[in-house]
């Protein structure tokens, strides 16, 4: 009887049904409504400062009398936005570095390299490679690193917050669950103290007081200071998200590791850590894209990342007022690398729920 009724439904109804649901019920289409106007009152005028109004090519007195965007600067800042200070003919250096990168990332995303020795040898092989390029030496004119900027430092620091920091952030969830109270309260002290006080505080330390702290033969440069930073930090949040996958696992797995003879490390390794990998990827992705992100902040120590640049680029005379056209630039990269990682997440959540 029920299905007679649903058959002879008006389509106008069914249609309304199939919207509704689809939008999760009549607040998600007022939802949808609303932003629908607002994305209607802003298109046009945005579409008109974005494009029609524009000035894609030109110099700045093309731009001054333009009612849109100054697409201009872009093009003529272009080198100094992605590579900084690095010396002009040196930079086909930085671009085989990012390269390099590119090519690691390719090959570490390729199921056919999921082995931690092939891993680890990709990288092996990428960083000191990258390092080489673009500090010189063995063949290649030096660079000191406080000529390093731009796009090549951004894609550092957070491959650094990655690569170096997820093994440390593991180790860290595993020493908070350890049953050595020493080993236990350490690890919760390095946790807990980065995570208690604001990032740019710990930039700032690491930049400022470190230096004061250590011999100067001792002391890494400033550039070191903040992957140091940024490591410490990273690590800290992978911990915690490696943590709470930790304890969502059933305690009986160990037990039954246990029963057939497994020692802890073994019991770790084959076991639990694979399943709570599994578990935290969607924290862990958070993490990278927040990460990413906040490159930006080692601007405040006087470190020229993508947004740095920006900043700089927009302080030429020649060139003042148009810095918003150079952000909405960086925006579009920043918008990109986070699409990216969101999407080859995705596919590995997928993935590995049919493993």
């Amino acid at each position: 009887m029920s299905t007679s009724l649903t058959m002879h439904e008006p389509i106008a109804t069914r249609r309304g049904n199939w919207l509704t649901a689809a939008l999760g019920g009549w607040g998600g289409v007022a939802g949808a409504v609303i932003c629908l106007a607002l994305l209607a009152l802003i298109a046009p005028g945005a579409l008109r400062w974005l494009i029609f109004d524009a000035v894609p090519v030109g110099t700045a007195e093309t731009c001054r009398g333009a009612a849109g965007a100054c697409w201009a600067f872009v093009a003529n800042k272009t080198d100094f936005i992605l590579f900084g200070f690095y010396p002009a003919e040196e930079r086909w250096r930085a671009w085989l570095a990012i390269a390099v990168l590119a090519i690691a990332i390719g090959l570490t995303a390729t199921p056919a390299c999921w082995r931690p020795a092939r891993i680890a040898a990709i990288w092996l092989a990428a960083v000191p490679l990258f390092l080489w390029l673009m500090g010189g030496g063995l063949g290649l004119k030096p660079v000191p690193s406080s000529a390093w900027g731009g796009l090549p430092l951004s894609l550092m620091f957070s491959l650094m917050s990655i690569l170096a920091a997820f093994p440390l952030g593991v180790a860290l969830a595993l020493g908070r669950r350890s049953e050595m109270p020493l080993i236990r309260w350490l690890c919760a002290a390095l946790v807990e103290l980065p995570r208690g006080v604001p990032f740019l505080s710990i930039l700032f330390m690491a930049s400022i007081m470190l230096p004061l702290f250590l011999p100067a033969w001792m002391t890494p440069d400033k550039l070191g200071r903040a992957m140091i930073a940024f490591v410490w930090i990273a690590a800290c949040y992978h911990c915690e998200a490696v943590r709470g996958a930790l304890q969502s696992l059933p305690p009986g797995q160990i037990d039954a590791a246990r029963a057939l003879g497994l020692g802890w490390w073994k019991t770790q390794r084959l076991i639990i850590l694979p399943q709570a990998c599994r578990v935290a990827l969607p924290a862990l992705t958070n993490n990278a894209l927040t990460f990413l992100k906040e490159t930006s902040l080692v601007s405040v120590i006087g470190l020229y990342d993508l947004l740095g640049t920006v900043q700089a680029a927009g302080r030429d005379p020649d060139w003042l007022g148009y810095t918003i056209e150079g952000f909405v630039f960086a925006a579009a990269l920043y918008m990109t690398g986070c699409a990216l990682l969101s999407a080859y997440a995705g596919w590995l959540e997928r993935r590995l729920s049919r493993a």
